[in-house]
């Protein structure tokens, strides 16, 4: 395949994966789209940060985020409290339903995952993993940081 074609089957593939992930989304938590998981999911392994930092980090618009951490505020799943080392400065994270539901989608999501990759060969599946980590290390406009 010359570089023109898997650039554009890549390209191709990775539209229709980013459909499924947040159709499969939806599914699994009617209120947690695939950015609201994203942006609960960052705010769990961070263990808090603010919504700026989630913006410049997933290369997202203030609004969106702003959009994103109020609907996950409504739901209980995120809380605001005060950065302890500049208390003007406000930090989110989740709250222990937040917790909750991320580890239940989290759950159901690899399981999604598991199933689709069963049969695999596992020389295959370390490849696929080792390929996504190099792309999405990439940086450059329309990728995160």
């Amino acid at each position: 395949m010359q570089t023109a074609d898997a650039v554009e089957t890549i390209q191709r593939e990775l539209t229709v994966f980013a459909r499924r992930a947040r159709a499969a989304a939806g599914r699994m938590h009617p209120e947690l789209s695939l950015v609201s998981y994203t942006l609960l999911g960052h705010l769990e392994e961070s263990g808090g940060c603010r919504a700026t930092d989630l913006a410049a980090h997933y290369a997202l618009d203030k609004s969106t985020v702003s959009r994103q951490v109020s609907a996950l505020e409504r739901a209980g799943l995120v809380a605001r409290r005060s950065d302890p080392h500049d208390h003007r400065v406000q930090l989110l994270e989740p709250t222990r339903a937040g917790r909750r539901v991320l580890a239940r989608v989290t759950e159901s999501r690899r399981a999604v995952f598991r199933e689709r990759l069963a049969h695999w060969p596992e020389e295959d599946l370390s490849r696929f993993a080792d390929y996504l980590v190099r792309y999405n290390a990439e940086s450059g406009p329309g990728l995160r940081d």
